[in-house]
């Protein structure tokens, strides 16, 4: 990207906006255009703004942030939403990721990986937690004895190539696009493309959904 990231905060807590403030404009290539209360002024002002990143607290009286993130993706919003939670076993981070975000954060995230997550998700890499990641797949998952999954997610990992498979297993890990290149002692443009073809062949919309999939062929 060119150019500073343009980022708008929409969490209840005006304390929290104000540390989120100070830590992301701490960094000369990221500016905080905008910050909302709850998440009606917050669909408003990214509306208003077109901000690169959005980080949006789930729970606001109100209109929460599940509601404000569909509501700006069936709106066409090319702007990519961080949902913010307190909780690592909150399953509502499940339905926003549904909704169209582009991942989740912990609210007691390092300055340090707060800053790395927005610069990232700005640059079109989604971001998933690896420390609540196994939790918000499993609890997706819970009770999933049926065999009917399995065998679906089984069935869609078959079209994936042996190299395919093994960066979904990694995705799955929680693993970026440069640890996987890495790791795997890749390009990190080769990473990224067979990344996108796991979004095609997979029909998945973001990371998580990857995850889910690997987690339920039990191939993790």
């Amino acid at each position: 990207m060119s150019g500073a990231v343009r980022v708008v905060l929409v969490d209840d807590d005006a304390l929290v906006r104000t540390g989120l403030r100070l830590i992301l404009g701490g960094d000369p290539l990221i500016e905080v255009v905008g910050e909302a209360g709850d998440g009606a002024r917050g669909i408003e002002l990214v509306t208003a703004t077109a901000p690169d990143v959005v980080l949006m607290d789930i729970r606001m009286p109100g209109t929460d942030g599940l509601t404000a993130t569909r509501r700006l993706t069936e709106a066409g919003t090319r702007s990519r939403i961080i949902v913010l939670t307190t909780f690592d076993t909150d399953e509502m981070v499940l339905t926003a990721l549904r909704h169209g975000a582009a991942g989740f954060l912990l609210k007691d995230t390092p300055a340090p990986q707060l800053v790395e997550a927005v610069r990232r998700v700005a640059a079109g890499e989604p971001i998933l937690s690896p420390s609540v990641t196994a939790q918000v797949i499993a609890a997706a998952t819970q009770g999933g004895q049926d065999d009917a999954p399995r065998r679906q997610a089984r069935e869609r990992l078959a079209q994936l190539t042996p190299r395919e498979r093994e960066i979904a297993v990694a995705v799955a890990r929680g693993l970026s696009n440069a640890e996987i290149a890495q790791q795997l002692y890749l390009g990190l443009a080769t990473v990224k493309t067979h990344v996108g073809n796991l979004f095609t062949k997979l029909h998945a919309t973001n990371r998580v959904q990857i995850a889910r999939c690997v987690h339920e062929a039990d191939l993790d």
